[in-house]
């Protein structure tokens, strides 16, 4: 994350405990997801749930390559909806919502997509990637999950990082990943 400009990790940290103040939901608590989007009026669907879907497209998706892909947000008419894949694990699951929503709350600019055709390809998506946009994503997504101040309480409870991310929810790189990242582990020894 080194795009991240100066200040944006303590203001994460500020923007998160700020959130749970809002929606009452400790700090040692798992976020949950269905009332954050409730929040921010947005919605959460699975590839089943996208209008005229067609069933070889959701094969593809759910069957066929389920590892290809994990989240997208996407504003129609006005509506924030993010479609995430439910093939992944709850934890997975969790950060990949937490991210698009971070889109939403940060107003990034969303990634434009283009299909060209290509006789040899038949059909080419590509689309844009801003990597500090992406960064600022995951940065307040993952602060949201597990606030550093939550995390210092487990680790006074003496949690393991396994405990940590089955109590919030999340995977176990990413409670590992908080850990070094938010200067906790020098505060533990038994880390």
């Amino acid at each position: 994350m080194k795009t991240l400009e100066r200040g944006f990790k303590a203001w994460a940290e500020k923007t998160s405990l700020s959130l749970r103040k809002e929606l009452e939901i400790a700090v040692d608590q798992p976020l949950p997801l269905e009332r954050l989007a409730d929040y921010f009026d947005v919605r959460l669907w699975t590839p089943k749930d996208v209008p005229g879907i067609t069933e070889e497209i959701l094969d593809q998706l759910l069957e066929t390559a389920p590892s290809d892909w994990s989240g997208v947000g996407l504003q129609i008419e006005g509506q924030g909806i993010i479609i995430y894949n439910p093939k992944h694990s709850k934890g997975r699951q969790a950060s990949d919502i937490t991210h698009e929503m971070s889109h939403f709350i940060l107003e990034h600019q969303p990634a434009k997509i283009i299909l060209s055709s290509d006789e040899e390809l038949e059909q080419l998506w590509m689309r844009s990637f801003d990597q500090k946009q992406e960064d600022e994503a995951n940065c307040l997504a993952w602060t949201m999950l597990v606030p550093r101040d939550g995390l210092v309480r487990s680790l006074y409870q003496k949690m393991t990082p396994a405990q940590i991310a089955e109590h919030y929810g999340v995977s176990n790189q990413l409670v590992t990943y908080r850990i070094n990242s938010t200067g906790v582990k020098k505060q533990f020894n038994h880390l």
